[in-house]
């Protein structure tokens, strides 16, 4: 009471000195008087005084509100209890650079956040009010309204452009992820194939490497069994071993064979291992894009029905409300009948006994009147 009362008597003095401003004002010469009322944001003194009483009359209403309401006071006050107690040890704060830095975006319907935006909306509309009182009442005029009604205009127009401007941001991001994707995947296939390529020249060149040396060998091993048979020829004449030529001949061209077919076989075990990572490789691709966009489908699932919740809480809160409303209204309405009903048996019993005393006590208008006598007739 003590502070409304304070701020009553504030404000009374401050539209007494406005009033004595306003007079000082009027005392101008005739070219400061031109310029205001040629002005857009000018008002004549009758009108701009009464704005300023209409605005002194809120401005007074506000702050009257915000002492009385002692619940949020108190919440707000706990909630800054941490700040109060540095204030009052004198700790150091640390310097904010940016408005956001403190502000944690998972926690923004958190009640520190709402008591700290309702503080800041009260204190922005009191200091609004106030300058624009503060100019209608020393000049008649309305500069510091106008002022923020554009910065407000402007804010929301930089706004709307952020917005457009971080929905284009967002589709550019997507489709260079996807463009990104899409050039990994083709590197991933390129490089697989110069892997592979490399890796047959290695091959190659390993097996070329082993038909020279296995040439060689048979080359000198050729050259010492032509040299060991002119050696026989010369040890036996006239002695054929023809038996012998004919065995050995056998055995080398089956050892070619063998060793042809397994060289075969061992390409081919390379081909169908090769041809199995390929497709492996493939089949891995697929399931990764498949999987990718079954995690954005549920993700998206998710924020649509996340954002489902939220709307029917809200929708469940505003019937919640009006059933409350509606049941107190119905309680007030039947108490209101009962009172009348009530009344009206009190009304009509106290009629009945104020009747019935008139009539027992020949009162008012059941008073009886007395009739002449007949002597009295014939006298007259």
């Amino acid at each position: 009471m003590l502070n409304i009362t304070s701020s009553i008597t504030i404000n009374s003095t401050s539209w007494g000195r406005a009033s004595d401003i306003s007079s000082r004002e009027s005392s101008k010469s005739f070219d400061d008087m031109k310029e205001v009322y040629y002005d857009k944001f000018s008002l004549p003194y009758f009108k701009a005084s009464l704005f300023a009483t209409a605005l002194e009359d809120c401005i007074t209403q506000i702050r009257i509100l915000e002492q009385c309401n002692t619940e949020i006071r108190l919440t707000k006050t706990m909630v800054e209890m941490q700040k109060l107690l540095a204030d009052k040890y004198g700790v150091e704060k640390k310097k904010l650079c940016d408005e956001l830095e403190g502000i944690d975006t998972k926690k923004l319907d958190c009640l520190d956040y709402k008591l700290e935006k309702l503080d800041n909306d009260r204190k922005l509309l009191v200091y609004v009010l106030s300058e624009t009182y503060l100019d209608l009442a020393r000049h008649r005029r309305f500069y510091a309204l106008s002022d923020y009604v554009t910065t407000v205009t402007h804010k929301r127009q930089h706004s709307q452009v952020l917005i457009e401007d971080e929905a284009k941001n967002k589709l550019l991001r997507r489709e260079t992820q996807r463009q990104l994707r899409q050039q990994r995947n083709h590197i991933k296939s390129v490089t697989y194939d110069c892997n592979m390529t490399v890796e047959n020249l290695k091959n190659r060149v390993q097996d070329a490497a082993l038909n020279v040396e296995i040439r060689c060998r048979y080359i000198g091993n050729w050259q010492n069994a032509r040299c060991e048979q002119n050696s026989q020829r010369i040890t036996l004449k006239d002695t054929p071993h023809a038996k012998n030529i004919d065995f050995y001949k056998q055995k080398i061209e089956q050892e070619h064979r063998v060793h042809s077919e397994v060289e075969l076989l061992i390409n081919i075990l390379i081909n169908e291992i090769l041809e199995k990572v390929e497709h492996l490789m493939a089949k891995y691709e697929k399931d990764m894009e498949k999987m990718d966009l079954k995690i954005q489908r549920t993700k998206n699932k998710y924020e649509t029905t996340e954002e489902r919740r939220y709307a029917l809480e809200e929708k469940l809160k505003v019937r919640e409300e009006e059933l409350n409303n509606w049941i107190a209204f119905k309680d007030k309405r039947e108490a209101d009948r009962l009172y009348r009903e009530k009344m009206t048996n009190a009304a009509l019993a106290i009629q009945a006994w104020w009747r019935g005393l008139l009539v027992r006590l020949e009162l008012g208008p059941y008073k009886p009147t007395k009739r002449p006598a007949k002597g009295d007739k014939k006298k007259k």
